[in-house]
């Protein structure tokens, strides 16, 4: 299986451009991300099925704002236009877009006309969308018809079955357009008629294919972090190349209750992988004695894992030559470092503290292509334990920059039993696919009065921060049933010494990160 003609989604700026793209993806086709200023030339050069005009915070009367060339209409490639890229194509085709001073955000009420297109066939006439615009089309350009409109956007969608375009006002990519999802659809299976075939077996064969044809008959090392990237990463390699990939797993003492079993154990029983485990803790623990900082943590950690994973891949190199170097790298990760030009330098947030460029390693990367849930999709697929393929986001640094203040056994055992009970009743109340990630801080540096027993104590207080996501580019704070909250907190209170406190952090990001350091 070769890579199938990508869906080009033109990014406008603002946020959408990455949902538009994953939507897509879970229409089971596949898609990329572009600027806006790419040329049309270069569009036409990628041969893409289909092409979908972002939304973005311009207005198109804005000076610079960005444009699009009407040479895109005069292709043949079928194309939506969301939001501004939709008042972007309607001036581009000759329609009437307006600053009608009438802003529309937020749930907004649509009539639309069912009869008069594809996009809203067999749906309800009345529905709500999300609309987020200034300005509106007031005209639809010549040949398009108009398929629905809303109190202050007299054109709030149009097709042109023709060119095979199509345009919205609202955003059909996120949730709170409840028929969005199958409005995309619509236009990708049925408008520009591309068949739903972007599926995790047909990823796996796909990498499996383009890992031998890259590394041959070479030597392969990775150095798993107990995440599900690498995890992933190293199985689709592992089957693409067997016994001539080597694992390399640092265990600096960091992870949470049970991780480094999970890979030692778990993992490698699953898939068979040669592994190479370092015991380090105690070299991390004692480089990180006496640092409050979290900067310095992180350059201490990072450093040192430097260090560990450079001195074990001599030791694998010593026995077996090697070439290649698998790494995690994914698609988000590709677009946010300017779309890549075949030379991603090393995650830095992926292999704690980053990977020196002169290892002289050619780099693996079979997951550049895939969103987070397509990852965990293929982990399922390639027979991954659930426990690792489901397992939230975790910083590189690890349990570090979750203990407020300097870093010790322990309070690190501390915030080992604290963090393995809120996440054993999250299991227990089966919200873990509902929390994006979940962390939980031990303020270290901090005393709280409280009452145990008959007398006061003096205990650390606990932060429980979960938060739901869909990207961690933005975040809210998870809307935990009390009744879950309440037995997080007992359940610490009773069972952790030195913590009599559990406070929950319900602040968003912005302004504040996921994580406290």
């Amino acid at each position: 299986m070769s890579t199938p003609r990508p869906v080009l989604v033109v990014d406008f700026g603002a946020q959408y451009a990455q949902l538009i793209a994953r939507r897509v993806r879970e229409a089971q086709v596949y898609s990329e991300i572009v600027p806006h200023s790419m040329p049309v030339a270069e569009l036409v050069a990628r041969d893409p099925a289909a092409i979908i005009l972002s939304g973005g915070p311009a207005s198109v009367y804005a000076p610079g704002a960005p444009q699009v060339d009407p040479a895109l209409f005069d292709t043949g490639v079928p194309t939506l236009g969301i939001c501004y890229g939709f008042q972007a194509m309607a001036a581009a085709l000759g329609g009437t877009v307006t600053p009608t001073g009438q802003r529309e955000y937020g749930g907004t009420r649509l009539t639309a006309y069912p009869d008069r297109g594809v996009l809203f066939a067999g749906l309800p006439a009345a529905q709500e969308v999300w609309m987020s615009h200034g300005d509106s089309v007031t005209a639809a350009p010549p040949g398009a018809t108009v398929t629905a409109s809303s109190e202050r956007s007299p054109v709030a969608a149009f097709e042109d079955p023709a060119r095979r375009l199509v345009g919205v006002q609202f955003h059909p990519e996120v949730a709170h357009t409840p028929y969005g999802q199958r409005m995309l659809a619509r236009f990708l299976h049925e408008v520009a008629g591309i068949a739903p075939s972007w599926t995790p077996a047909g990823i796996i064969e796909e990498q499996v294919a383009a890992v031998r044809a890259q590394v041959g008959d070479a030597e392969v090392i990775c150095g798993l972090s107990g995440g599900v990237d690498s995890a992933v990463a190293a199985a689709l390699v592992h089957r693409a190349v067997g016994d001539r990939l080597t694992c390399v797993f640092v265990d600096h003492g960091l992870l949470r209750d049970g991780e480094a079993e999970q890979v030692e154990k778990d993992y490698v029983a699953a898939t068979g992988i040669r592994l190479k485990v370092v015991e380090a803790a105690d070299a991390f623990l004692a480089a990180l004695a006496g640092v409050a900082d979290p900067e310095q943590k992180r350059k201490i950690i990072g450093r040192e894992f430097i260090r560990t994973f450079e001195a074990a891949a001599r030791e694998v190199a010593a026995e077996r030559p090697v070439e290649f170097l698998v790494q995690g790298t994914l698609y988000p990760d590709v677009v946010e470092s300017g779309g890549g030009s075949g030379t991603a330098s090393i995650k830095s947030h992926h292999n704690v503290g980053g990977l020196p460029e002169d290892l002289s390693f050619q780099l693996v990367e079979p997951l550049r292509t895939l969103f987070k849930d397509e990852v965990r999709a293929l982990g399922r697929e390639l027979g991954l334990p659930e426990p690792i393929v489901a397992r939230h986001p975790f910083p590189g640094p690890g349990l570090a920059i979750r203990v407020i203040g300097e870093v010790t056994r322990q309070r690190l055992a501390v915030l080992r039993a604290a963090d393995r009970i809120a996440r054993e009743e999250l299991t227990v109340a089966g919200l873990d696919r509902v929390v994006w990630q979940f962390p939980v801080v031990l303020l270290a540096e901090v005393r709280s009065v409280g009452v145990q027993g008959d007398g006061r104590s003096y205990g650390h207080p606990v932060v429980l921060r979960p938060v739901s996501s869909e990207d961690a580019m933005t975040a809210d704070w998870s809307r935990l049933p009390y009744e879950v909250i309440a037995k997080i907190s007992t359940r610490i209170t009773n069972e952790v010494p030195d913590v009599n406190r559990v406070v929950l952090d319900v602040t968003s990001k912005p302004p504040a990160t996921i994580e406290w350091e």
